[in-house]
């Protein structure tokens, strides 16, 4: 069991999506997906054709950097992060990212490791500019099976409103 006081939702192909609207957004709510487990074939995989630094594709060179073996580039473990915010269960109903901000990756991810995703709502208001829209920015953590946090950043998401509360402010 992992050592998250929040529930997880396992990974579940074809199953429905329940997506939440904006005023279903609770602050300081945390929901969390995982695991997603990282092999060393899909590491060089992806350093290959995305990042072919020594330390990502080749386990001799990865070894005698200053990381000390073979590692997930900066970009797969923040494509990591994106697969597993659509396996949120419930998700947001999401109509597009607006940006992430302060993105930190304070340890490598390594083959064998499992990571889990966990997303705090921090803020929400109603979009100015789109009323239909509501803005929801959160804590982004993506941890190991350690609890060592891997990539940390904030998410700015504008995420769709209730129909029936498109008229209320």
């Amino acid at each position: 069991m992992p050592f998250f006081t929040i529930q997880f939702s396992p990974l579940v192909k074809d199953k429905p999506m329940t997506r939440l609207y904006f005023e279903d957004a609770e602050v300081g709510t945390t929901n969390g997906a995982g695991p997603y487990p990282v092999s060393k074939e899909e590491i060089v995989q992806f350093a290959k054709q995305y990042d072919a630094m020594p330390s990502h594709i080749d386990e001799e060179a990865a070894a005698r950097s200053i990381l000390g073996g073979l590692t997930a580039s900066a970009a797969h473990t923040f494509a990591i992060f994106i697969s597993l915010t659509t396996k949120l269960r419930p998700g947001l109903h999401g109509i597009a990212g607006m940006g992430y901000d302060e993105v930190r990756l304070p340890n490598p991810v390594r083959p064998g490791d499992e990571l889990y995703l966990e997303v705090t709502v921090l803020e929400k208001r109603v979009s100015k500019s789109k009323p239909d829209c509501g803005i929801v920015r959160s804590q982004i953590r993506l941890r190991n099976q350690r609890s060592e946090i891997v990539l940390q950043c904030m998410s700015s998401l504008l995420v769709a409103r209730r129909p029936d509360a498109k008229t209320s402010a």
